[in-house]
């Protein structure tokens, strides 16, 4: 027999056991989330400096054409 203020073992229900589950597996899935945003996050910074670079050459070859011109207008 048990007395009333008795307190009972703690155990493991089929409930808890599932939101503990389910715990585990949101924190396995935003940490996945969180890697591939840190991956996508770097390909763009090699994309922008690939960009930046591209900008960079077209200006430079332009400025190039413009000092030829100039070069070859004076005797």
């Amino acid at each position: 027999m048990h007395e009333r203020g008795l307190a009972y073992e703690p155990f493991a229900c089929a409930p808890a056991l599932r939101l503990e589950a389910h715990e585990r597996l949101s924190a396995l899935q935003i940490a996945a989330l969180e890697d591939r945003l840190m991956r996508l996050e770097a390909v763009l910074e090699r994309l922008e400096r690939r960009l930046w670079l591209a900008v960079y050459g077209v200006a430079a070859g332009l400025l190039a054409q413009a000092a030829e011109g100039l070069f070859t207008m004076t005797p």
